[in-house]
């Protein structure tokens, strides 16, 4: 899959991001679903583990090396317990924030400055990459149609998390069932933690996913 370097949740940030609607807040671009990518990407790494469906540090000092997971990191351990679907939600926009600013610093999205009635200072964020990110996309559903090499976990988790959020057409998601089945086995086969892992922040995201509203009529 294109753009190694790139995070679970930053790739997955990369794939919700509508070209089409420019995001002052960012809402639209789903900071659940790029939440769930982190706590996935994290538990992948041994950083985080399952205790009894609470999402629990490993170690006080460990560090993932990255400025987004190392936030979410700190904000677990400072935090009271929580189960892992709960943390799909809460305070999901500074994880998303933080993806958000560091796709800017890599050239992925472009920030610009505006006024609001010509007043109030705001930040509109577009594709910068589209043609990158479209690339992506395209991998992501040859992945989900078996097509390629072998699929490692991370990018297992990106597709069955792309699939449970509504990024993929229903159509193929439809026809490919069983495939992504086994790649939510694969996106979680570090062991008994990531495996429940996947499947809790997976079955957070569909259900944020099936609440949302509709998009209306011209955005």
């Amino acid at each position: 899959m294109p753009n190694g370097p790139l995070t679970l949740p930053a790739r997955l940030c990369l794939l919700a991001w509508d070209a089409a609607r420019p995001a002052a807040g960012g809402t639209a671009h789903r900071p659940d679903l790029v939440r769930a990518g982190a706590l996935v990407e994290l538990a992948q790494r041994g950083l985080l583990t399952d205790e009894d469906g609470i999402a629990t540090p490993v170690d006080l000092d460990a560090s993932a090396g990255d400025a987004v997971l190392d936030g979410l990191l700190d904000l677990v351990r400072e935090s009271c317990p929580h189960s892992w679907r709960t943390w799909v939600t809460l305070r999901a926009r500074l994880t998303f924030d933080a993806v958000r600013e560091q796709l800017v610093a890599e050239g992925y999205l472009r920030a610009e400055k505006r006024r609001v009635l010509g007043m109030f200072p705001s930040v509109e964020y577009t594709l910068e990459r589209l043609a990158v990110v479209e690339a992506l996309r395209e991998e992501v559903r040859d992945v989900l149609r078996g097509e390629g090499a072998e699929v490692s976990g991370r990018d297992a988790a990106v597709v069955a998390l792309a699939a449970v959020a509504g990024l993929l057409p229903d159509q193929e998601v439809r026809v490919h069932e069983r495939r992504l089945e086994d790649l939510l086995e694969r996106a979680g086969a570090a062991g008994p933690g990531p495996r429940r892992v996947v499947r809790e922040v997976s079955t957070a995201v569909t259900t944020t996913t099936r609440s949302a509203p509709a998009p209306t009529a011209g955005g």
